[in-house]
């Protein structure tokens, strides 16, 4: 089966979908594809930042997270071996509280938001390598559905394809920037579980995290990788509570008068990087082209970011806006993955620890600047100047 698009999305998680999304508000025939099921759970901290609450209020998508019941996070609080620093969310450019939605919630939310805005979905479809014309440029690329054997071309293949990444990997992007360390998580979700907005725990070598999420409170304990192989090498649950009461006794307490709603799910860590984002008739978005640990819970809100930076280069279709992807989006993420890496080491005093959790501040603000000056970009879409084949109508609305 062969078919022709605009752009051919792989990954229809958060980056994915909200790609998808506004490329086909921009009027594009985008095809988004995805090996998995429509409306699972992954792994995921939940926690959205300022950056990614301005984004989901702007393109109209934050009302059906707070009618899903998910409960607002007024407040940010990290607990050290001396203080608790309690960190009020103040209303600033339009944002007046954090959410931190299940990712069945999420992605759901926004892959239905892509469906409306004219996107062709598919689930079940594994993709198996990209296509390549005369001149070296990607094309398109090859996939299974079931039986049946796909080929899609496309003007542009994005990789939105999360950690070890078919399409990054089908490219040859190469690293531009590695980190250093790597942490472990064990986490669960709870009921009845007294907790004000998010919350943070550090002692050395290992760290505790609360972030109340639809119908329960996820929460999590990290430490390095190594420890954490160590640490579940027989049996996650144990390790769980065992890392918990380690964290804090008061909490381990707290959640023996709580409701467990789950399973122990675990992560053993990777370490973060950035990838280079674009090439020749392909992009990369989400954690196909950069990760960072987990632990500054700040994946979602990257994912978010630079959905819209790619979507706006590709609208535009030049070099230069291409270039200027590339150069904003390491500008944004090189510091936030340098101080992300330095607090997953573990390797700080409290006080190093406090600076680093008020650089990672710096960074975020800085970012939600760059979002809110973003212009509106108006929506004009050309292809590899091949578009006179079929003509691209503009989307009447943003909706």
């Amino acid at each position: 089966m062969a078919m022709k698009v605009d752009a051919v999305i792989v990954g229809a998680r958060c980056a994915g979908a909200a790609t998808a999304m506004l490329l086909a508000r921009a009027g594009a025939r985008v095809l988004l594809i995805d090996k998995g099921k429509y409306g699972t759970d992954t792994l995921s901290t939940h926690a959205l930042m300022r950056g990614a609450v301005l984004q989901l209020t702007r393109w109209g998508l934050l009302p059906a997270v707070v009618a899903a019941g998910t409960p607002p996070v007024h407040t940010t609080t990290f607990s050290y071996s001396r203080q608790d620093v309690s960190v009020h969310i103040e209303p600033k450019f339009g944002v007046e509280a954090l959410y931190a939605p299940r990712r069945r919630v999420l992605d759901r939310i926004l892959v239905d938001a892509a469906i409306e805005s004219g996107v062709e979905v598919r689930y079940g479809v594994r993709v198996d390598g990209v296509t390549r014309g005369d001149d070296g440029r990607v094309r398109g690329i090859t996939a299974m559905a079931g039986d049946t054997r796909l080929a899609i071309e496309a003007d542009i293949v994005v990789g939105a394809d999360g950690l070890h990444s078919a399409i990054a990997a089908a490219v040859g992007s190469p690293d531009l920037v590695r980190g250093r360390a790597a942490a472990g998580i064990l986490y669960s979700y709870w009921e009845d579980v007294p907790v004000d907005g998010y919350y943070w725990r550090f002692v050395p070598n290992a760290s505790l995290g609360a972030i109340p999420t639809n119908n329960g409170t996820c929460v999590f304990a990290s430490v390095p990788s190594a420890r954490f192989r160590d640490a579940v090498r027989r049996y996650a649950a144990s390790a769980y509570r065992r890392l918990l009461h380690e964290v804090s006794p008061t909490w381990a307490a707290r959640l023996g008068a709580a409701r467990q709603l789950e399973p122990v799910r675990g992560f053993a860590g990777q370490v973060g990087y950035i990838k280079r984002g674009t090439g020749p008739g392909w992009a990369l978005v989400g954690d196909a082209g950069y990760f960072k640990d987990p632990i500054t819970a700040h994946g979602i809100t990257d994912a978010l970011r630079d959905a819209e930076l790619l979507a706006r280069a590709i609208t535009k279709n030049t070099a230069a806006a291409f270039a200027e992807y590339e150069t904003l989006r390491l500008d944004l993420s090189r510091r936030l993955l340098e101080v992300t890496d330095d607090i997953a080491s573990y390797a700080w005093t409290d006080d190093e620890l406090q600076q680093l959790h008020r650089a990672f501040s710096s960074e975020m603000s800085r970012e939600v600047r760059a979002l809110a000056a973003l212009e509106h970009p108006g929506w004009s879409m050309e292809f590899d100047g091949r578009s006179e084949d079929r003509p691209l109508q503009a989307a009447s609305s943003t909706r």
